[in-house]
């Protein structure tokens, strides 16, 4: 497990749940060990229980308190059971980082339904229903919060044919972010959406075996790594962003033009 680099702030979380999803691998793994790391409560979610039961115990044994939860985010149903579990075992979330997604990786006129359904359930669907979930406890306990929504620059660029519809997902939760940050401010709950570019991780190993590497179209000629992203969540999970909600920020390395 990797800690946070020298540079990184160090906001202090202790007394917070925090509840991310994806966490088996890529940026998922990343954010919980981060947010573990700055004094969180990590709840561990995926559909890979090995993976949660493994990282689970690498926390453990470095002081962190998180609790792994077996979770398939295309089952609706089970997501505010999933909240309920929560705050029932570990206390209110407070902190929601909607990271779990999956790309298409067809032309669109060749994906068939289930591929589509999965997709938009994943990568919209899920962080939406998890949002209000949270969103309704806290509102109902009269307690702030902070939501985590990770898009990718591909909701504003379309380079690459085979991700159309992730591209309109990850729109929608740009889009969503703005929304939902709107209803919420007056409950002290702050939206925001990290829009990330191409970073090394196990999804993006996938793309490169079907379509390239992309980095030498980048300015810098290089991925980025998931700890790039460690200072934008922090700061969007600390007590400093109380001032911003409804924000997506670009954490691309400049590896397209906007």
């Amino acid at each position: 497990m990797t800690g946070p680099s020298p540079s990184t702030p160090l906001p202090d979380l202790t007394g917070q749940v925090a509840l991310v999803t994806g966490t088996t691998s890529g940026l998922g793994r990343r954010f919980a060990e981060i947010l573990a790391g700055h004094g969180a409560t990590v709840v561990l979610t995926g559909r890979r229980a090995d993976r949660l039961e493994t990282m689970a115990t690498e926390l453990r044994a470095a002081g962190h308190s998180c609790m792994p939860l077996p979770l398939d985010v295309t089952d609706a149903a089970s997501l505010p059971a999933a909240v309920d579990r929560i705050r029932d075992e570990l206390g209110m979330v407070t902190i929601l980082v909607n990271n779990a997604g999956i790309p298409d990786a067809r032309l669109a006129h060749t994906m068939p339904l289930d591929l589509i359904d999965r997709v938009l359930d994943t990568n919209l669907r899920a962080p939406y229903v998890l949002s209000c979930a949270v969103a309704r406890g806290l509102i109902e306990s009269d307690r702030p919060g902070r939501i985590v929504n990770i898009s990718s620059m591909f909701a504003r660029t379309y380079a690459d044919a085979g991700a159309s519809l992730y591209s309109v997902t990850k729109a929608g939760v740009v889009r969503m972010t703005e929304v939902l940050a709107v209803e919420w401010a007056r409950h002290r709950i702050n939206v925001n959406c990290i829009m990330a570019g191409a970073v090394a991780t196990e999804m993006l190993d996938g793309m490169i075996e079907r379509v390239g590497d992309p980095s030498e179209g980048f300015p810098r000629k290089r991925l980025m790594t998931p700890a790039q992203i460690d200072s934008t969540l922090l700061y969007l999970v600390s007590p400093d962003s109380e001032a911003v909600t409804g924000a997506t920020i670009a954490v691309d390395d400049g590896q397209y033009a906007r």
